[in-house]
Formats: C-alpha cells, structure tokens, sequence
C-alpha cells in the first residue's frame, strides 16, 4: 500500500490493481483477496452523517467495512463477542426480574437472604459484562472466517479494531502563531490481524499485522454522504496486505 508523508500521521492513499499486484506476487495457496472479486453492487440507500459528530463517523465506517468483508466469497462474520455480551445481558436481567418477583410475592424479612444473592449475582453478571467488553472485546470491529481448498483445506482468520483518532494540534511556538493553521482533523484508524493454516490450524502458511490511518474527510464530503467505493478499496488494499503476511 503506498502512503504519503503528511505533517501529521501516515495516510494511505489508493494503488492501482496493476501496483498492488506487481507489489507482492501472491503464494499458490494464498485465496483471492477483496481486490481481486467484482465490488459491491452499489445500495440505494445513501449514507449521511453529521460530520462534527465521531461516534457517527466511526460507526458508519465499521458499518460499511462489515458489509464489505462479510460479502459471498469472503469472510464469515463470527458474533462470538456479541453472543457473549448479550448472554450475560439477558441473563442479568433475568436475576433482576427473577429476584424481584420473589421479593413481591414471599414476606420482607423471609426473602430478604434471596434477594440479598440475586442483587450480588446481578452486580457480578453486569461487572463482568463490563468487564468483558472492555478488555476482551476491546476495539475489535470485525471478526471473520473463511474456508478454501486448494489441494488442501486452508483456514483463515482475520481480526480488525478500529478507533477514532481526535483533532489534534501541535504545540504553541513562536514559529506558529496561530495553532489550528496545522491542526490535525479528526481520522480513522484500523489495525488488522491475519492468520492462514492448514491441517486444522497446525500448520501456519502465512501471518500478518498492518495498521493505516486516514482523515474521515478521505471518505465523506462537506455534506455528510459516504463515498463508499473509496473507503472499500482503502480497506481492500489494507486486507491484501495483511493476507500477503506483511507486518507494519
């Protein structure tokens, strides 16, 4: 992936497919990455968001990777952490309004031991759900699976986090009189994790991390719409990279 020098961080910028593919030739038991199938057909439905707004920014763009990586042909998305957030939710709330139905039906003090232990399993099941989402799920936006054969079963695994990186702006000097003049807007940040086995994942073929960090202005106007062609070539050329075992 080329990127250019900026005053602020690396921003990647798009290669042609003739680029990528003379960049780094493909192993015979490497699968076609996104690049090389069809693009998305594109949905009628424009996406618009409020630019002075992060979260909105973020969550469009995770949004619009799911559905790119999760296309036929490519990955399968696991809700492995999505299943265990809503599992321990849903069985919270079931102590809640377990406990609180035996407390209403049976006399104040004789309930008093069981509510006592639904309010501390309850309390447990929450903090662990916090817990859970916070160290385990982390900034993970996409977990995905794929199966192909090539004279063989080859597995593959990708993981990828993404976060927000706030305006940011350099410090006051006498050579800066003004410090939003080279203020650095606010950008989006993926990092992807790639791993391909074989033999039921007892023989590595290839591994790799890449990361690339691009301004949310790369992919919306001044009116909020996504240009959604743009933001999946700029996700394809990272995913070629991890799956070509580069690590950056």
């Amino acid at each position: 992936m080329a990127r250019k020098k900026t005053n602020g961080p690396e921003i990647s910028t798009a290669v042609s497919p003739e680029d990528s593919a003379s960049a780094s030739p493909p192993s015979p038991d490497r699968p076609l990455g996104p690049l090389s199938l069809p693009p998305l057909p594109p949905t009628h439905d424009i996406v618009k968001v409020n630019t002075m707004n992060a979260v909105e920014l973020k969550n469009a763009c995770n949004d619009a990777l799911k559905r790119y990586l999760s296309r036929p042909g490519l990955f399968k998305q696991s809700y492995q952490h999505t299943d265990v957030r809503l599992a321990l939710g849903w069985l919270s709330v079931f102590v809640a309004g377990g406990t609180g139905l035996y407390g209403y039906k049976v006399e104040f003090e004789q309930s008093k031991p069981v509510v006592w232990v639904g309010l501390i399993l309850y309390m447990l099941l929450t903090f662990t759900q916090t817990l859970y989402a916070y160290f385990i799920e982390g900034d993970i936006v996409f977990v995905g699976k794929r199966k192909t054969f090539s004279k063989r079963i080859i597995t593959e695994r990708i993981t990828l986090t993404s976060r927000t990186c706030p305006v940011s702006f350099p410090p006051k000097s006498a050579t800066v009189s003004k410090p939003t003049d080279k203020s650095i807007p606010p950008q989006y940040a993926l990092a992807l994790s790639y791993v391909r086995s074989t033999s039921a994942n007892k023989s590595l073929l290839a591994k790799g991390k890449t990361q690339a960090v691009a301004p949310y202005s790369q992919f919306f106007d001044a009116d909020g719409k996504m240009d959604v062609a743009v933001f999946e070539r700029w996700v394809g050329e990272l995913v070629e990279e991890g799956m070509d075992g580069k690590d950056k």
